[in-house]
This record gives structure tokens, sequence and C-alpha cells, in this order.
């Protein structure tokens, strides 16, 4: 099963894929918070025949919102309008930080492979479930 993870910011949104099997996660893009946003991830998602997307929870430690909270929230529902396949939430904590650790190269960077660190986070839950 093939999964699309999502790392949504107000400004940029990092993408990871995962391989066909399900079983590792891989930065693939950032792209800007635009109006194209769904169409890009609706696209992509039939490009890379994703089964299922995985967005990133953007809640604080304790479980509290942040000011991203309801912007996150209302672009997962429209996501869910857009595309066919599930969508599903895992909590975020400190996975950019995680992430800046593998992606030196700028921020665009750390964006997909927080991504990335999301998505495989995800998928390890599965296989250990």
């Amino acid at each position: 099963m093939k999964y699309l993870g999502i790392d949504y910011g107000a400004k940029r949104v990092g993408i990871a894929v995962s391989d066909a099997e399900g079983k590792i996660a891989f930065p693939r893009t950032t792209f800007p918070n635009d109006e194209k946003l769904s169409s890009k991830l609706a696209a992509l998602t039939t490009e890379e025949n994703i089964e299922a997307i995985v967005v990133g929870d953007t809640r604080s430690h304790g479980g509290r919102d942040n000011p991203v909270t309801a912007e996150a929230e209302a672009f997962v529902t429209a996501l869910q309008a857009t595309v066919a396949v599930p969508v599903e939430r895992v909590w975020e904590l400190w996975s950019s930080i995680e992430a800046s650790r593998y992606a030196p190269e700028g921020k665009g960077h750390d964006d997909a492979s927080a991504a990335a660190v999301i998505l495989q986070r995800f998928l390890d839950t599965r296989r250990t479930a």
C-alpha cells in the first residue's frame, strides 16, 4: 500500500511518499500553500497511485491547539472532499526538529523531510500494531 505524507504549514506544505509496500517514507517535494495546493495533491495522488494520505496533526505538546490548528483542520476537510482516498491524521510533534538533522540544504527540504518523518512514524505504528 502506497502512502502520501503531508507536513502542513501556513506558507509551505512538505510532501513525502512511501515505497509501494508502505514500509519506507521518502521526502518528495514542497508545495507552496496556495489556491493550487488541493489540485496538486489530487494529481500527485493519482500519478503515484496513492492509497491513503497521512497529514501531521499540528497540535502542540499536551494536545493544545496552536495558531495553525484551525487552518490545518480546514485543509484536511477540503482535502477529503478533493481526493478519493482515505485521509488520516498523526501527531507531528517535533517532526520538523527531527527532520532538520537530515535536511541541511534549507527550509524547503526540511518541510519534505518533516513529511517523511510524519509518514514514517505512521508506517512504523502500522507495522507494530
